[in-house]
């Protein structure tokens, strides 16, 4: 009797130690559930982000310019004087827009939604979060939330406009694509940011 009481004991002992101590995804996904967002909203996207360092350094990372072939000019930064929730607008509209050029998908559509995590430890919990599995990607679009999930730390204007393609590609046909297929168009976007387009 002693010992089965024992054994009990113990048993319970390890399922409270794992649950209370174990240092897995449910403590990285109540952290993620506690983050506080905030919001822009531009002619295309929703840009949500936890603070103004984020936003600077989002702005910093996609470096593109409205204008054909979008490569920063100095010239526009310097002669702007708009606010920086207005320049970033400006930036990202015209990078939405360049996506579609290049994929010849233009139509009026959902306005995208782009979350911008201020680390990889946030993004990799939003990920096991979503997919109840670790994190193997640097950034994604979930077609279910019309969301793109980046990390500010890592993240380039190609890259945004790979995952815009998606929700573009995704919004654009009566019928999505094959999921591969769709990788193929985003990386082509991604690809060709910055050649000048043919039009036909």
């Amino acid at each position: 009797m002693f010992l089965k009481n024992h054994f009990k004991g113990v048993m319970i002992l390890i399922w409270a130690g794992l649950f209370f101590f174990c240092p897995c995804g449910a403590a990285q996904t109540e952290a993620v559930d506690r983050l506080s967002w905030r919001s822009i909203e531009t002619k295309h996207t929703i840009i949500r982000y936890q603070n103004v360092d984020d936003l600077e350094a989002f702005d910093e990372q996609i470096d593109y310019s409205p204008g054909e072939g979008g490569i920063i000019r100095s010239l526009f930064s310097s002669s702007e004087s708009k606010s920086l929730p207005e320049k970033l607008a400006r930036k990202i509209d015209a990078l939405f827009e360049r996506v579609q050029k290049i994929l010849d998908m233009r139509k009026k559509m959902k306005k995208v939604k782009i979350n911008i995590y201020s680390n990889n430890r946030q993004l990799a919990a939003a990920y096991q979060k979503l997919f109840k599995k670790s994190c193997g990607v640097r950034s994604w679009y979930l077609y279910e939330f019309k969301t793109i999930y980046s990390n500010v730390s890592d993240l380039h204007a190609g890259m945004m406009a790979h995952e815009m393609g998606h929700h573009i590609i995704d919004h654009y046909l009566i019928i999505r694509p094959p999921r591969a297929t769709a990788e193929i168009l985003a990386r082509y976007v991604d690809k060709n940011l910055y050649k000048k387009v043919r039009e036909y």
